[in-house]
């Protein structure tokens, strides 16, 4: 969970730039690089050091023949079939999974090059020969990465996060997922994670075997780094699944975190469960509701959004991840985001037909950068730790959104039923946590906390505030307190930056039950056992 910045413009020209960049030092402590390739180009990086701790594995990384300069964060997945392809034909200096970009990039060219990538990444390239900077992200968006124009010289930037570029851009854009930048203006799509070509007709049997066969695939690659891993063990089914998987993938104990605030906690006992079921080394991390309140503002300079359901799952996994990096020698971990948005939410049990639901997951899938993988890679970038994502492979994701609608819709009165179906017998989980009703993280770590949150800004803001919103925040607009509060403290620290998140996340208010008035599915009238 490295941090890069790169830019054709001058950084010495910039008084401002070791300000700025230095904001992005906890995304990687272990080694800064700060270079200039050519000319005026400038490359810097704090790295994270995963895979070849060694100096080794510094980068930038340079062609070790040509001028071409690379700068990755990220983690490459057929890292072991890219090194057997290129080891007669290339000098590798380090055992660092990124390196072998170099020479699949000489070979193919940026586009191929990230079409070929099993991998979660943000990177950028210089080219000297062709004298282009070029740059590409992950179809999923799991690695952050933005871009904007020097207020200098209206010259291209990128960065991990948009702090780096606020002080130093005009206008600043999120990278687009699954698109890279040619060099010459243009941002072009290389692969859609969500488009599919042709649903699968393979009988239920078959797409429980291929969840399963291709889920365990996913955790199993995410396992090798040369540091310390860890996971978060909420006690739902999606972190649960993970963990259980990869122990017995592993066939030994693991070490888990689970977090809940010390009133009415509803996951822990279910993550402890697991925990016990697994044979983990289990940790829970306690908060209070001073906790809560205390550290909102921390949480939204790292997230860089103003969403309210973004925010509020944010805190339970921040200060998890702040118990990791203090209390710990942890460096990776394995968490259970992106499910809900191939499996459905509680609120998609009322999508009223299977195109409606797949519709409604394909826009979650493409918005995930701005939601829930946002959520997961800052709470965790923020405290020097690196994140796999699992249900993110992008295997198990393209499988997956082309089995029909008419399957993954909630017609037995379980949700994610075929995910449950697929490892039920297999023994790698208790059946009360396989077959366990959803419940939503931020609740699932004390509905208090929630309430408490409502109540603070209830006490800060008048109805006459709320009201002041609209004009003073025609975009975005806050429509609670709440909301209204968080806006605020985000514009505090990136003012003019809203446009960055498309809207609220909350459930789709066209479908019948859906039209309500906070994102948490405790409004839903479904939400039943969820919050036991």
């Amino acid at each position: 969970m490295c941090g890069l910045f790169a830019s054709l413009s001058d950084v010495k020209k910039m008084p401002q730039f070791q300000e700025a960049f230095q904001e992005l030092v906890h995304r990687g402590p272990d080694d800064t690089e700060v270079v200039q390739p050519q000319g005026s180009v400038s490359f810097a990086f704090h790295r994270l050091a995963i895979m070849d701790t060694s100096h080794a594995g510094d980068q930038p990384f340079k062609h070790n023949e040509q001028d071409i300069w690379l700068m990755c964060n990220g983690e490459v997945y057929n890292y072991p079939e890219l090194l057997k392809s290129y080891e007669n034909k290339y000098e590798f200096k380090s055992h660092s999974d990124c390196e072998p970009i170099l020479p699949l990039y000489v070979e193919y060219g940026i586009e191929e090059m990230s079409r070929r990538l099993d991998a979660e990444f943000a990177l950028v390239i210089w080219d000297a020969e062709k004298n282009k900077i070029f740059a590409s992200r992950d179809p999923v968006g799991i690695r952050p990465l933005f871009y904007g124009f020097s207020k200098l010289d209206k010259k291209i930037m990128f960065a991990s996060e948009l702090k780096v570029l606020h002080e130093l851009c005009e206008e600043v854009h999120a990278f687009p997922p699954g698109h890279y930048y040619d060099g010459e203006g243009n941002f072009k799509s290389f692969r859609r994670i969500s488009e599919v070509k042709a649903f699968t007709k393979d009988p239920q049997e078959k797409v429980l075997t291929e969840i399963r066969d291709r889920l365990i695939e996913a955790v199993r690659k995410r396992l090798v780094a040369d540091v310390p891993v860890g996971y978060l063990l909420s006690g739902g089914l999606d972190s649960s699944l993970v963990c259980g998987i990869a122990a017995h993938v592993l066939k030994k104990p693991l070490v888990t975190f689970s977090v809940g605030l010390n009133k009415s906690p509803i996951d822990l006992p279910y993550a402890k469960k697991v925990a016990d079921f697994i044979h983990s080394t289990h940790h829970e991390v306690i908060f209070t509701e001073e906790d809560t309140l205390k550290y909102v503002r921390d949480v939204i300079w790292h997230l860089e959004t103003w969403d309210i359901t973004t925010i509020r799952a944010s805190i339970g996994m921040y200060l998890v991840c702040k118990y990791i990096h203090e209390k710990t020698k942890i460096k990776v971990v394995l968490t259970g985001e992106v499910s809900d948005e191939i499996f459905g939410y509680k609120y998609t049990d009322f999508a009223p037909s299977a195109a409606e639901f797949q519709k409604e997951s394909v826009k979650r899938i493409d918005e995930l950068y701005m939601y829930d993988v946002l959520r997961a890679d800052r709470c965790i970038a923020a405290h020097s730790l690196e994140a796999r994502v699992p249900f993110a492979d992008l295997d198990f994701v393209s499988y997956c959104m082309s089995i029909p609608g008419e399957m993954k819709m909630n017609t037995t009165g379980m949700g994610k039923y075929l995910l449950r179906k697929a490892f039920d017998g297999m023994n790698i989980l208790p059946d009360e946590i396989l077959w366990r009703e959803k419940a939503a993280f931020s609740d699932a770590v004390g509905h208090s906390m929630v309430d408490t949150l409502k109540a603070f800004a209830e006490k800060s803001y008048t109805q006459a505030d709320l009201e002041a919103a609209k004009a003073k925040y025609p975009y975005g607009t806050p429509f609670t307190k709440e909301s209204l509060w968080y806006r605020d403290i985000f514009e505090e620290f990136y003012p003019g930056r809203a446009g960055l998140i498309k809207d609220f996340w909350m459930p789709n208010k066209s479908w019948e039950g859906c039209n309500v008035a906070d994102p948490s599915a405790r409004v839903l009238s479904n939400y039943g056992k969820s919050g036991v």
